[in-house]
């Protein structure tokens, strides 16, 4: 019986020996050629599919080490681009070079850069200039339910949500703002896509936590969408979240005002009148009582990667009320009473806080 054990673990050794052998000599390179091959990485695209792409076009010599390594380095952020990629370099310095972005210079291509808390129309409008169509056209695309029922098919954050009755647009805060490489002569529809590509790379940063949230992804965004806006002059985005989940919690309409100007589609320019602010028949409208203990309908502009943190992680306190003033310092107050104490002295101090 003994012998059988020993041979039984002399035998695991010598597999064990063979597999890890196997897989640091997998890791070298393929050979000694420096010529340079064009490898390009497409958006959305596996770890492990990317090795049996490398492997495919003979830049690596073994799929079980590429596989293995991936697995082992989970971190890898493997961006899409064109690559140049030789033989001679294995697997790990691949790898490096492409987690790394060093991307083949691209000469047919342009930077456009969405800001965030813009709303969709503003993002349409650079969409209209980039693409040179009218802004007519790019609503058109944005607003085509064919085409969302497509996207909704190929992204996991997009639900049937997004076509709900009353929503103003459907794809309102779900387009990440951002600064984007795009091809001379992209289309409408290229840049969605590259904007939806941008909004997964960060979302499925925070699936868990998104999955595991009393709320669907669609609140979320719409809950970041006003942190954004609401937390713009402040400088704790947890905290004004802490405050509208609180408000959600005890049936309060969260009394933001912007998802009015949003209601009303005013910019902040603008005064609100009595009226907009009364209309508790806009799904959107917060103030005034109306949509008590709910969110909009819907996202309200592009939020931030610091706001949808802010949404996912809120702060743990029981104020109801918050202000912030010019210098972004956040003050929150528990009752109606103590907030309007707070805003009369930030006004009298010359420290209060408008909206741009």
């Amino acid at each position: 019986m003994k012998k059988v054990i020993i041979a039984i673990v002399i035998l695991l050794v010598i597999t064990a020996s063979v597999t890890i052998g196997i897989y640091f000599y997998g890791l070298t390179p393929v050979s000694n050629s420096s010529k340079t091959t064009e490898f390009v990485l497409k958006n959305g695209t596996g770890k492990l599919d990317i090795v049996n792409e490398l492997k495919e076009a003979g830049l690596i010599k073994s799929k079980f080490s590429g596989y293995i390594y991936v697995i082992l380095n989970k971190n890898l952020n493997l961006q899409a681009g064109k690559y140049e990629l030789s033989p001679n370099m294995g697997i790990k310095n691949i790898l490096k070079k492409i987690n790394d972005g060093e991307i083949k210079e691209v000469k047919n291509t342009y930077k456009l850069t969405f800001i965030e808390g813009k709303r969709i129309t503003d993002h349409a409008k650079k969409i209209a200039e980039a693409t040179n169509t009218s802004y007519d056209e790019v609503m058109a695309t944005l607003n085509d339910p064919e085409y969302l029922k497509t996207l909704i098919a190929k992204y996991w954050f997009l639900t049937d949500a997004i076509l709900g009755e009353g929503i103003y647009y459907p794809l309102e805060g779900y387009l990440f703002a951002s600064t984007y490489e795009l091809y001379n002569g992209s289309t409408t529809k290229d840049i969605i896509s590259k904007m939806l590509d941008g909004t997964d790379q960060i979302l499925t940063k925070y699936k868990d936590e998104i999955t595991n949230s009393k709320y669907s992804v669609h609140e979320i965004l719409t809950m970041a969408s006003i942190v954004e806006l609401e937390g713009a002059g402040s400088d704790d985005r947890a905290g004004v979240a802490g405050v509208f989940y609180n408000r959600l919690k005890i049936g309060e309409s969260l009394g933001s005002d912007v998802t009015t100007y949003y209601a009303a589609k005013k910019d902040f320019s603008k005064d609100l009148t009595q009226s907009e602010l009364n209309n508790c028949s806009n799904g959107y409208n917060t103030r005034n009582g109306c949509n008590a203990g709910k969110l909009p309908i819907g996202p309200i502009c592009s939020a931030s990667i610091d706001s949808i943190v802010a949404t996912l992680n809120p702060s743990d306190h029981d104020y109801l009320f918050f202000v912030a003033d010019k210098n972004k310092k956040t003050y929150f107050t528990k009752t109606n009473a103590e907030h309007n104490r707070k805003v009369a002295e930030l006004k009298a101090a010359g420290l209060w806080y408008e909206y741009r």
